[in-house]
């Protein structure tokens, strides 16, 4: 729980229009509680949907931001970003480290700034930080797993397109989903495959394993967002995407939730994916930034959003619930996939 207002207070609403890319501090802001926001990537549907949310939030609450920016994943232009921020007097700013082994130096600076961050996705393994929004990754990788082992009855070959193993969801994915196999399904065989989420790189080793494993039965796509359309054009260019309940199908399970995914589900093109909640993770990076630009403190336990906020060793979590969404629930309205458009 948290003190001060209540979490659900913020709602996401309103158009892409109003938000501000200024930083003068003109206008009615208050510099005390100003914060910067950048936005990691625009390289997946999911990433550009979350953007989409955000951009949202932040036109319908009014919030005081010192500047929006992008930083292509590229840590350099992060870290240019920042300093940004910095030199606007943020006190707090909301960004999501894509490389999670290596931000020691700049919480650091943040911190001798006395500007708080708020990191949405990513978990940083290094530093100071005052809230992570996110879901918990490795039930992401248990999820998929479990539901791939029923499919395939605990037996056969699974492909596993992993993300980049320098960010903690790749490797935190990859752990729940192989501990799972060996743990529940020890008759699959796991064929990983790293791509540093490129769909290129992702259909190019997904072909070699085809080309190696004519057998292959299953597929775990760590990112739909980056992996759905390259693996599904490689199925069918293939004589390979057969729909769900047709023999020679291919069982599929992803991670994200984007209105595709959930396309594909319906058409039996995929199984299943892990919605990681978008809409959500939008909605408390803005809570969670106006209450770090105030200092409000929280601490471990339940939430009133349906959650559960976590202590790490370098400051606390409010992980988000990701349901399994498959074609029994595909059509919910609450899921966010179902809400935004395509």
């Amino acid at each position: 729980m948290v003190t001060g207002t209540a979490a659900g207070a913020v709602l996401i609403a309103g158009t892409l229009t109003g938000c501000t890319d200024d930083s003068s501090g003109a206008g009615t802001r208050d510099a005390k509680t100003a914060i910067g926001i950048d936005l990691p990537r625009d390289d997946s549907d999911f990433w550009r949907s979350y953007a989409a949310y955000l951009k949202a939030g932040l036109a319908s609450q009014g919030l005081n931001t010192v500047k929006v920016t992008e930083s292509h994943n590229d840590d350099a232009q992060m870290r240019a970003n920042l300093r940004e921020f910095e030199k606007a007097n943020a006190k707090a700013v909301v960004f999501a480290p894509q490389s999670t082994q290596h931000t020691e130096e700049i919480f650091f600076d943040l911190f001798a700034h006395r500007i708080n961050a708020v990191s949405v996705d990513t978990e940083p393994e290094h530093g100071e930080v005052y809230m992570v929004v996110r879901a918990d990754n490795v039930a992401y990788g248990t999820k998929a797993c479990e539901f791939l082992g029923k499919q395939l009855g605990g037996k056969g070959k699974v492909a596993e397109l992993q993300g980049a193993l320098t960010s903690i969801n790749a490797y935190e994915r990859s752990r729940g989903f192989a501990a799972c196999m060996k743990s529940k399904y020890p008759g699959i065989q796991v064929i990983e495959l790293p791509t540093e989420w490129k769909g290129d790189v992702a259909a190019t080793k997904l072909a070699s394993t085809l080309a190696a494993n004519p057998d292959l039965n299953g597929i775990y796509m760590q990112a739909g967002g980056v992996f759905l359309q390259p693996t599904l054009d490689l199925l069918q260019k293939k004589g390979l995407l057969k729909p769900a309940g047709q023999s020679g199908h291919i069982a599929i399970v992803s991670n994200d939730g984007i209105p595709q995914e959930l396309d594909a589900i319906r058409k039996g093109s995929i199984d299943a994916t892990v919605s990681q909640p978008a809409d959500l993770y939008a909605k408390y990076a803005i809570y969670y930034a106006q209450a770090a630009a105030e200092n409000k403190s929280f601490h471990t336990g339940p939430t009133d959003h349906n959650s559960t906020i976590i202590s790490l060793p370098n400051g606390l979590e409010d992980q988000l619930p990701a349901p399994l969404v498959t074609k029994d629930n595909v059509d919910d309205k609450s899921l966010w996939g179902n809400n935004i458009a395509k």
